[in-house]
């Protein structure tokens, strides 16, 4: 009765208990019909007791031993339990109109372990001076995630299209590479950032129509690979330019091209100050249609792309913070100042995804969890990317 009861208060109104996770989780997508059933338990347990511990959420030991032994199955990866959501992200996508936007980003989770070794690392952090006055550095144990959310123009989150979870093992500073190599000459398949590529691809496969996504990024998906693979998929981007590119033949890059550009517009948007309350700030608009042209080092791999540049800032600069100023390239069509403006709407939708990865960690606690190994907690996160996702 207590499950059921359980069950019940986490189901929506009008819902059976565990409607809405049989929408998730799909038939057979584990190994094994008890491993299944527990999975659709873990849920209902979890999820009826969000933030909780697994011992509280699962109320006995018997349920709590169940549990632990689920994260710790060789037969369970998150592959597998994030299979029927994805599944039912596009169901949800193929049923709704418009544009959808992809919305790409990366967190981390930080933990405190005796055998940190066990999980893996995140970065290194300066931990102060030693009595030689030499700076320490130690390493945070800890989980990357890059996640790829589904939305709709009008912001509703439809689910994830893609999710990777890794570690870092050696931390190397850029400054001490870039002495020794161009960054822009290694290839992309060796880098991080690859993890950009990797999620639009699985994204578009998942999704089954490249056409109506619009992948959205910060500066960090300001890649030129990015651009030509989504060119080539037939696929659409909106990302924050990071980089000064070159334009038409070299001779000068795009914020001097840029910079002849007139204003065609004015837009505004709403900003929190320090006190949290919301500050109206005009934004003069202006766009332009630019070649672009790869890295040096890559021009003979990469062709030119004609890519749209929207330029939105603040015409002074304000006495109590810095002046607002978005760059964004986009290779969907920019017309009209509307559509300029319309583009900037869609970018801001991309806090969304900061929100959904603030749920795993505020309201699923996601780093308050004990266990020990990487391959346990990335399956315990796979739970709560669909948890978070449900309560978004």
């Amino acid at each position: 009765m207590q499950e059921t009861n359980r069950g019940t208060g986490w189901a929506g109104a009008g819902e059976r208990p565990g409607s809405w996770v049989d929408e998730e989780i799909a038939e057979g997508q584990l190994p094994d019909k008890r491993l299944d059933r527990r999975l659709r338990q873990v849920f209902d347990q979890i999820g009826g007791a969000m933030g909780q511990t697994i011992p509280r959420a699962c109320q006995d030991w018997a349920n709590t031993k169940a549990a632990y032994r689920f994260f710790s199955n060789g037969r369970v990866s998150e592959h597998a339990i994030l299979k029927g959501h994805f599944e039912a992200t596009c169901d949800r996508v193929a049923a709704a109109d418009g544009p959808i936007l992809v919305l790409q980003d990366t967190t981390e989770f930080t933990y405190q372990r005796e055998k940190p070794e066990r999980i893996g690392f995140t970065k290194s952090v300066n931990s102060g001076k030693d009595k030689a006055d030499r700076l320490r550095h130690h390493a945070v144990c800890g989980l990357l995630m890059h996640s790829s959310l589904a939305v709709t123009t009008q912001g509703v989150p439809l689910g994830l299209a893609a999710v990777k979870f890794w570690t870092r093992d050696k931390f190397k500073g850029a400054a001490a590479l870039k002495r020794k190599i161009n960054p822009t000459r290694v290839p992309i398949e060796t880098k991080e950032s690859y993890r950009w590529l990797e999620n639009l691809r699985q994204s578009n496969s998942l999704l089954g129509d490249p056409g109506r996504c619009v992948h959205v990024g910060d500066r960090e998906s300001d890649i030129c690979e990015l651009f030509c693979i989504a060119t080539e998929l037939g696929t659409s981007f909106l990302v924050r330019a990071q980089t000064d590119r070159l334009a038409d033949d070299g001779g000068h890059t795009v914020a001097a091209e840029l910079a002849d550009e007139v204003v065609c517009a004015s837009h505004v948007v709403e900003l929190h100050n320090d006190k949290g309350e919301a500050v109206p700030v005009t934004l003069d608009v202006k766009f332009r249609t630019i070649d672009v042209l790869p890295p040096i080092g890559k021009q003979k791999k990469y062709p030119a792309l004609k890519l749209t540049y929207i330029h939105a800032y603040e015409r002074d600069e304000p006495a109590d913070r810095p002046r607002v100023s978005w760059k964004l390239i986009t290779n969907l069509p920019v017309r009209t100042a509307q559509e300029a403006v319309e583009k900037l709407g869609w970018y801001a939708l991309r806090w969304k995804i900061e929100v959904f990865h603030k749920i795993m960690k505020s309201g699923c606690k996601a780093e308050d969890v004990k266990l020990r190994t990487a391959e346990r907690l990335v399956n315990l996160l796979a739970v709560f990317c669909i948890l978070s996702w449900r309560i978004f």
